[in-house]
């Protein structure tokens, strides 16, 4: 386990998305260099860049074309090496996202694997033996190669699956787990690792992680054994490289597969997504942290203490504030509720993220689809740095924007937050140093919920022996508890005193007591 991780806060950063140098309307790796102190000022310690590599873009990047090539619109590999060497200068390190599951239909691999005559790569993808055998159960496609067979997705139409075999064979042209091609797919992945790696990369944040041997049984095994193989690697070679995976069952990514990090993701009805967004599968907002709401503590506990207790001893679960996938909070959160969620997110257990924007409040926009982006897309706009011409993100005109810039009059931007010390902005600055201050509030640290009641407020809990308060809630409490004896606030958002063990806070508090 690299021991980097106990103390990182990572910031995502959407590439297309973050800073445009060149005035082309798109953000580049260049922009994100530029950047680089600001995202120290954050407290950030770490990146995590969405994909970066050769694509169509027909999925975002996530439709890889050449995973050795830096995407021209964003710059060259030696772009991406500075982009390494700067940010390491200011002890700040960078994951890569590593797409394993499929490739572009564009890719050399694909190329070759679609022709008729028999070579290398024949067997890189899943193909079925002829036009008319479909494959039961999953996506694919015929009729569209000089090859006779139909070929697996792993998603849009756009990506064909890897072949990394499968586990429960059912028919003849299925590969085993350890067939040759299955074989040539794992050691082309590691290759891919190695390469980028070597040049600078502090490891990979992986999309689909549990997508990679079909019929896999339901404890997903044969794909955590591929995973735990390419963890020895690294043990080996790349010590100090990290891996955090897209899987959202800790057990399986962290335990089975031996990620250092697993995604606490945003899936219907799961403890995280009860916490910020459970007005997606509901009529009404029951969030936990909307102050009007009906949130519940217990919902997010019931699903999260189970995944804590056992992994804890293994590896982090990550929480993020929102990433490019999922709403961004202030869809349905003020400001002083995101400063809530926000403190609590940071001084969880595991490593946290922080989605670029998110520290302002950035909104979730209606925009029309970008590059497969669908429901997606609004929360991929650019970055609002200012109130100049399309909020410092480019100087392109606005119609030549890769996405457009929020035009409300309110428009959160960093340099209208920089000198109110009571910003959103702020006040995430305050939560990572307060955490980056105290190791009992960083990611190996002690968790024990203290005061946990079905639909009541506050929330109490212990990080090693500070203790952390939050009410979500439009009233004040007062509660006792042994553990506040001797205690004193070392940060407050709203109001939060402790005389002798009764904890006394004020509507929608948070505290931290050491």
């Amino acid at each position: 386990m690299p021991e980097w991780l106990k103390d990182t806060i990572f910031y995502e950063i959407y590439p297309q998305s973050f800073k445009d140098t060149n005035g082309d309307g798109i953000g580049d790796l260049n922009g994100i260099i530029e950047k680089l102190d600001y995202v120290k000022s954050l407290g950030a310690n770490a990146l995590w860049i969405n994909p970066c590599f050769d694509s169509p873009f027909k999925d975002a990047g996530y439709d890889v074309r050449d995973y050795k090539k830096v995407a021209p619109r964003y710059g060259t590999n030696e772009d991406l090496i500075r982009l390494f060497e700067t940010a390491h200068a200011k002890g700040i390190r960078v994951l890569l996202d590593l797409v394993p599951g499929h490739t572009s239909d564009t890719h050399e691999w694909f190329i070759q694997s679609s022709k008729y005559e028999e070579n290398e790569y024949s067997g890189r993808y899943v193909w079925t033996t002829n036009a008319f055998e479909g494959i039961a159960g999953h996506p694919y496609i015929s009729g569209m190669t000089e090859r006779y067979g139909a070929y697996m997705l792993n998603f849009f139409a756009s990506q064909p699956a890897l072949n990394y075999g499968w586990l429960n064979r059912t028919e003849k042209w299925m590969s085993a787990v350890d067939s040759p091609e299955a074989r040539a797919t794992i050691e082309a992945l590691k290759d891919i690792m190695r390469f980028w790696l070597d040049a600078g990369c502090d490891g990979f944040r992986v999309d689909m992680a549990d997508s990679l041997v079909k019929n896999d049984d339901e404890h997903k095994s044969a794909t955590a054994a591929i995973w735990r193989e390419i963890r020895d690697m690294l043990d080996k070679d790349y010590p100090e490289a990290a891996l955090v995976s897209e899987w959202s069952n800790p057990e399986q990514a962290i335990n089975g597969g031996g990620f250092h990090m697993d995604f606490y993701l945003d899936h219907w009805h799961n403890g995280y997504n009860t916490l910020l967004r459970d007005y997606e599968a509901n009529e009404e907002d029951n969030s936990f942290f909307k102050a009007k709401g009906k949130g519940d503590i217990m919902r997010f506990l019931d699903d999260y203490l189970p995944k804590y207790k056992a992994t804890k001893d293994y590896g982090y679960i990550s929480m993020f504030t929102c990433n490019h996938d999922t709403p961004r909070p202030a869809r349905t959160l003020s400001v002083q509720e995101l400063k809530l969620a926000y403190a609590f997110i940071l001084t969880m257990p595991g490593v946290p993220f922080i989605y670029y924007g998110d520290e302002t409040g950035m909104k979730f926009l209606d925009v029309r689809s970008k590059e497969g982006g669908y429901h997606r897309t609004g929360s991929r706009t650019p970055m609002q740095w200012d109130d100049s011409k399309n909020h410092g993100f480019s100087d392109c005109e606005p119609k030549d924007l890769y996405l457009p810039v929020d035009q409300s009059e309110n428009a959160p931007t960093v340099s209208a937050q920089e000198n109110d010390p009571e910003s959103l902005l702020n006040t995430v600055r305050k939560l990572t140093a307060l955490r980056h201050q105290y190791e009992d509030l960083q990611a190996a640290s002690s968790f024990k919920p203290l005061y946990a009641v079905k639909e009541t407020m506050p929330f109490v809990y212990e990080r090693g022996e500070m203790v952390c308060a939050v009410n979500p809630s439009e009233g004040g409490i007062k509660i006792r508890l042994k553990e506040f004896r001797g205690k004193e606030p070392v940060f407050v958002i709203g109001r939060a005193v402790v005389e002798n063990e009764v904890l006394i806070i004020g509507p929608q508090s948070f505290a931290v007591f050491a």
